[in-house]
C-alpha cells in the first residue's frame, strides 16, 4: 500500500481514531524492526529538537 493510500485513510478518521488505530500497527510492527530503525523511527517523529525530549522519554 503506498503512503497516499494510507494518508488518506487516516486523513478520514477523526484525530483521535487516527492515533489509536496507527498505535496499534506501530505495536505490532516494531517488534519486526531492529533497535537501530526502532530508534530512528522515533527520532524521526520528535524532530530536530529530540536531545530534550528523548531524555524525557527515558524516565518512561
Amino acid at each position: 500500500m503506498s503512503i497516499d493510500k494510507i494518508q488518506a485513510l487516516i486523513n478520514n478518521m477523526e484525530p483521535q481514531e487516527a492515533a489509536s488505530a496507527l498505535t496499534i500497527v506501530i505495536k505490532n510492527l516494531f517488534p519486526l524492526l531492529d533497535e537501530d530503525v526502532r530508534i530512528r523511527f522515533v527520532m524521526n517523529l520528535i524532530g530536530d529538537s529530540g536531545d530534550d525530549k528523548v531524555s524525557s522519554l527515558v524516565h518512561l
